[in-house]
């Protein structure tokens, strides 16, 4: 049996209304009144299609009964505990409370410089600051529990007593426990919660919200020539198991994240064709997530002009993220983003 995929795209940039951009009927994308899109790409293993979506019923009854299922869970807002979605996406500050991140590790380690940092990142503007105590770089080693947990607990302290919303970046049951002592709002889990089988136990119980994140195999091995059928449409597919797992773990809420990995088990056409095509995400019916500050794809395009911090690469592609619908941008400089975001919004929706 042929399994299709639906993807939103050709989007139009304005404020909507009665579901009309220019002249063309358009819905918007996940109930965002500032960017909508009138054609799908209708997708298999073997083939790609685009669809306007005026013509959607002239297909076969059950493609077109599936489509309009799809299209559902596009065009509807997405809402997480205690987020509500803008029109501009979402910051998550990272604070790497580790000796060995690729791009700050060291740095704020200690807790007077930690704190410092999260004040900055809360005053720059970051919706979520989100606090790890082990890197996850790839050909990382694993950091014992114990050890990662005494990296962070003063940090994630200092971050609820100032009632920061706190994301905990954990694949270790035994420091998620631990950090519900203060209150957290969001497990991070970069393995996708394949790493420690206590953690789905964890999330029915106390029905904090999580990020499904994707990683193919574990940060020490997932850089050895990592390989897909089809990078996007495997994603996909890896997200569906994970709601079907998570929905026979007992788990009924809707507070879930999609994390696409961007760098997790992804060489540069890997990472490249799912940032082009990022909005298929949409139809799984959940905010999409991305982390693509200062990751190694941007030196593989810039080669010459990379830079250490490579800022201008992260907003390049933050910019075309919040293009693409993407919710929550997960980067290091937000007051750089922010800035970037205020600009291009002016611009384009003179907002």
């Amino acid at each position: 049996m042929v399994k299709y995929y639906t993807r939103a795209c050709n989007f139009y940039y304005g404020k909507i209304s009665k579901n009309k951009v220019t002249k063309k009927l358009s819905l918007p994308l996940n109930g965002n009144k500032f960017i909508s899109f009138d054609t799908i790409e209708l997708i298999t293993r073997k083939k790609k299609k685009l669809i306007n979506i005026k013509d959607i019923k002239k297909l076969p009854k059950k493609l077109e009964e599936k489509i309009q299922k799809d299209l559902k869970k596009i065009v509807k807002p997405k809402i997480l505990k205690k987020i509500r979605f803008k029109t501009s996406p979402l910051l998550m500050g990272i604070l790497n409370a580790t000796p060995d991140s690729f791009s700050d590790g060291g740095k704020f380690l200690k807790s007077k410089y930690a704190n410092i940092q999260i004040k900055k990142l809360k005053k720059d503007g970051a919706d979520i600051i989100d606090i790890g105590g082990e890197s996850t770089r790839p050909y990382s080693n694993t950091v014992d529990s114990v050890t990662e947990w005494n990296r962070i607990k003063n940090k994630l302290r200092y971050a609820k007593k100032n009632k920061f919303f706190t994301s905990v970046d954990t694949r270790k049951s035994f420091v998620l426990k631990k950090s519900l002592a203060f209150n957290i709002n969001l497990l991070n889990d970069v393995s996708g919660l394949s790493h420690d089988k206590k953690m789905i136990n964890i999330l029915y119980k106390t029905k904090i919200p999580f990020v499904i994140h994707h990683m193919q195999g574990t940060p020490k091995t997932m850089q050895k020539n990592p390989k897909y059928k089809n990078v996007v449409l495997d994603i996909y597919d890896f997200f569906e198991k994970k709601l079907k797992f998570i929905r026979e773990n007992k788990i009924t809420h809707n507070n879930i994240i999609l994390d696409p990995g961007i760098g997790f088990g992804k060489n540069l056409k890997h990472n490249i064709t799912i940032l082009n095509q990022i909005s298929i995400f949409h139809s799984l019916g959940f905010p999409v997530m991305l982390g693509i500050s200062k990751k190694k794809f941007i030196k593989d395009v810039a080669k010459n002009n990379d830079s250490i911090n490579r800022i201008g690469g992260t907003i390049s592609s933050s910019i075309y993220a919040l293009q693409q619908g993407v919710q929550i941008l997960r980067v290091h400089d937000i007051n750089e983003t922010k800035q970037a975001i205020k600009v291009f919004n002016k611009l384009i929706f003179n907002i």
